[in-house]
């Protein structure tokens, strides 16, 4: 099984340096391959998905992804921008559904900035599409851009487009997913408003006629991002377009007590994928030893279940994760009053030593 390993900028190579330790402690054979990507690769190469990465990405089983993005690179024209490496990879990889699972682990209750009652249990599944949307619209405005920004300019606009099949695939995806749980789909749109999303509406519903054991739920966006606050174990699949799924799934982050513990899979037809934190590259904690590396651990677990059919080794990581939490280990972000800080590597170290099993070294290669 190849991986190709693409820490990207800020925390990024600290985290996913922590998930692939954990993937050397598993009792399998791995070859990993390391990549520049995103503000990394601009700095080597002038762009932020060489071709070189893309290749690479392209021949890999697997993909795990860290982050991107960095202050310093936001006065460049928005091409070259690290941010367009991870929508590049998703467009060319035909990855177009985001799966992003909001737990709240019982150690992690009070955590969150909810009433642990609302929270306790939780467990939604956000499924978002990737490789539509205004992101993808075309054509973008554009009124002569000087360093990245319109200086003069009298508008700008964005396109936001769906197509029939773009939307019966998602749909699929967050149906089928529905009946390994609770049976249970909210489908969100802004129908109200944007044609668009009447469209998204119309054929989510043409989709739900082939899977009547499944219930569905229309929701306005607005509606839907109340309600994650104000009821959120009402939900169990959410499934929307790409910008919504984008926001939604950072506030049902918080949920959780932390974006750091929050994994996501990028999936193309073919159940291929890219695994990466829901985080970003947080540039101002970069270097200091103490970002969360379990979300990024997390989402080597789906790798292994989801691309690599290891749903044993996936256990076993999710295991020694919840045995890390019992034990009160806590990166400053989960941190509370009884329990023990601790920094990135030591988090790390932790969950490596809970998984059981004989130790193999990885072979790598830069």
């Amino acid at each position: 099984m190849k991986i190709a390993i693409l820490p990207g900028d800020g925390i990024g190579p600290e985290i996913v340096a922590e998930a692939v330790r954990v993937l050397g402690a598993l009792d399998l054979k791995f070859e990993t391959e390391t990549a520049l990507v995103g503000g990394a690769a601009y700095d080597a190469h002038g762009h932020p998905l060489p071709e070189a990465t893309l290749k690479l990405a392209r021949e890999a089983d697997a993909i795990l992804f860290g982050a991107v993005g960095d202050w310093k690179y936001d006065k460049l024209d928005r091409p070259l921008r690290p941010e367009q490496a991870i929508l590049g990879l998703r467009k060319q990889l035909g990855l177009f559904a985001n799966f992003r699972p909001a737990l709240c682990y019982p150690q992690l209750t009070h955590a969150s900035s909810l009433k642990p009652e609302l929270v306790a249990g939780l467990d939604i599944l956000i499924i978002r599409e990737l490789t539509g949307d205004i992101y993808f619209g075309q054509p973008r405005g554009r009124r002569t851009a000087v360093d990245g920004h319109f200086p003069g300019a009298e508008e700008a606009f964005d396109t936001m487009r769906y197509s029939r099949p773009e939307i019966e695939r998602i749909a699929h995806v967050a149906f089928q997913a529905a009946r390994k749980r609770s049976k249970k789909v909210t489908s969100v749109d802004k129908a109200n408003v944007l044609e668009t999303f009447q469209f998204w509406k119309d054929v989510v519903t043409e989709v739900h006629a082939q899977y009547p054991d499944v219930e569905l739920q229309h929701m306005y966006v607005d509606n839907a991002a109340m309600q994650l606050v104000k009821a959120p174990k009402a939900f169990d699949v959410v499934v929307t377009g790409n910008m919504f799924g984008d926001i939604l799934s950072d506030e049902a982050a918080m949920l959780t007590g932390s974006i750091g513990m929050l994994p996501s899979a990028s999936l193309d037809k073919d159940n291929k994928g890219l695994y990466e934190p829901s985080h970003g590259s947080a540039p101002d904690i970069a270097g200091k030893g103490v970002a969360n590396p379990l979300a990024t651990i997390l989402s080597v677990a789906m790798m292994l279940r989801y691309t690599l059919n290891q749903n044993a080794a996936a256990d076993r990581i999710e295991s020694a994760v919840q045995s890390v939490l019992s034990a009160g280990l806590r990166t400053g972000d989960i941190w509370s009053e009884g329990t023990t800080k601790v920094g990135t590597r030591a988090m790390g170290d932790a969950v490596v030593a809970a998984v059981a099993g004989t130790t193999k070294t990885i072979t790598t290669k830069t």
